[in-house]
């Protein structure tokens, strides 16, 4: 999966897995691929950059449509099936043996080497298609937050009657840019400074966005909000019921991790084995978000009640202090620019590892050209790379400044990505590798998870396109102002 050298490492591959031992030597791993040096703290920081995303900022609205009673509970609902599912998905790393058995590089490998078949197409296709909306809502948010800068700024100097409108465009094109130079780190685990970076700015916006709704309701003196959600009456029954499903896709979004979670298991060493590294680095990840979505989904709530904002930081619930909420979203965009990378990685690796495939003679996909950069070691510049992931990146941002609608988008992404990715395929290939028997208790309870789990995916896709079809209908391309 990850293109470590070029042609070189091909070589290099091709001896070494022929005449290392099962357990590897000093530098190299059981698979003939350098040490890897990953531990519990950085998969943990890899995980929390993934999870700990956007979708935060969302789940005051999300807690709004639900209520005091099914807000919480369908959070703590998520956060227990995403637990679960990984610790099946983590146990698929390796065919066969858990500590010696043949490694999977990628989830698509997982699902090759233990469904086989269609499934293995299948896979791949929700897989880098849900990469690619995950690329395309991560510019909307970050041009959001940028904005969001810019007018409390506005509001701060001219008072906040004034309407301070902008266009979200120039701000997309930056993150596109700054994409663009850091899409060029050629491999996943040479991010792990920038998975730091983002997962300590993650906890500095989410605990801004806590602090506010804290303080907002000691200075109301009330917490907001009823137990079944927005009333009918500022909703319509119909809209009440959509809302709430998009609710569910807002907070499956909020926990999608799965589908990177086998490449972040291929950054981490040996021993103790790679599964209980990953299962350990699953509950403090999963149990970190949990609490800190508790915190901002029910203080948001508690703050606004009905009004609840869409995004929390940039929904203009606060306007002072100012600075702070700049520092928040500041916060917001550096993380988002880590995260895109995170995310688009195993993407990237999938397309070079194939046209390395289909053309292994071709200089412009193999070579590497060595760019000495003063103070540092030297650049490997791969001329494929470069255009390719240039491309990619420019045509994640027209599509976003073609939709900008960040609540719907961010629902229909998690809920088209959370049944197959998260809860479906771990299952059936966890069935596979440990041959449970069919109409066994464990297979009928897997299998009664994984169609409750299909259900909700289905209601909270219908509620998100309701909501893009309702955006579309007051929409101009390239025009979107706020």
């Amino acid at each position: 999966m990850k293109m470590a050298g070029v042609t070189a490492a091909k070589n290099q591959h091709q001896v070494f897995d022929v005449s290392l031992p099962q357990s590897g030597s000093k530098c190299f791993d059981d698979d003939g691929r350098l040490k890897r040096t990953g531990t519990l703290w950085t998969a943990s920081a890899h995980i929390i950059t993934a999870v700990i995303g956007s979708g935060v900022l969302s789940l005051a609205w999300a807690t709004a449509q639900l209520g005091w009673i099914a807000g919480p509970s369908v959070m703590f609902l998520f956060s227990f099936v995403t637990y679960y599912t990984s610790t099946l998905l983590a146990a698929c790393y390796r065919s066969g043996d858990p500590v010696t058995g043949k490694r999977n590089y990628t989830y698509v490998d997982a699902v090759r080497s233990n469904l086989g078949g269609f499934q293995v197409k299948l896979c791949g296709l929700v897989q880098y298609l849900n990469l690619f909306g995950v690329a395309i809502g991560y510019t909307i948010a970050s041009s959001i937050s940028m904005m969001a800068i810019e007018r409390s700024n506005c509001f701060h100097s001219k008072g906040d009657k004034n309407p301070c409108h902008m266009n979200s465009n120039p701000y997309m094109i930056a993150f596109g840019i700054v994409e663009i130079l850091l899409s060029q780190i050629p491999d996943f685990d040479q991010l792990w400074w920038l998975s730091i970076v983002a997962a300590v700015m993650s906890f500095t916006y989410s605990t801004i966005g806590l602090g506010l709704g804290i303080a907002k309701v000691a200075e109301t003196g009330k917490f907001r909000g009823s137990l079944t959600g927005i009333s009918i009456g500022t909703v319509t029954e119909t809209q009440k019921i959509w809302r709430s499903f998009q609710a569910l896709g807002d907070i499956a979004f909020a926990y999608s991790y799965s589908i990177i979670l086998i490449e972040i298991q291929d950054t981490v060493k040996s021993p103790p084995s790679e599964s209980k590294t990953m299962k350990k680095a699953s509950l403090i990840s999963v149990g970190v978000t949990t609490l800190f979505y508790m915190l901002c989904g029910c203080f948001g709530y508690a703050a606004f009640g009905d009004l609840s904002p869409g995004n929390l930081l940039t929904g203009f619930g606060f306007y002072n202090p100012y600075w702070l909420l700049d520092i928040a979203n500041a916060a917001i965009v550096i993380h988002l620019v880590g995260a895109y990378q995170v995310f688009c990685q195993p993407l990237f690796a999938f397309i070079e590892k194939q046209a390395h495939q289909r053309f292994p003679d071709s200089e412009f996909i193999t070579k590497d050209i060595k760019v000495p950069i003063p103070g540092f070691k030297c650049y490997n510049l791969n001329l494929f790379r470069l255009v390719w992931r240039t491309i990619f990146v420019i045509l994640t941002t027209v599509i976003s400044m073609l939709l900008p609608f960040f609540n719907d988008v961010v629902g229909l992404l998690g809920a088209l990505g959370f049944w197959p990715l998260t809860v479906y395929f771990p299952v059936e290939m966890y069935i596979a590798q440990k041959k449970i028997p069919k109409w066994s208790t464990k297979w009928l309870c897997l299998q009664i998870l994984s169609v409750a789990c299909l259900i909700i995916t289905i209601a909270a896709a219908a509620g998100s396109i309701a909501g893009v079809v309702t955006d579309l209908e007051s929409y101009k391309p390239f025009s979107t102002s706020y």
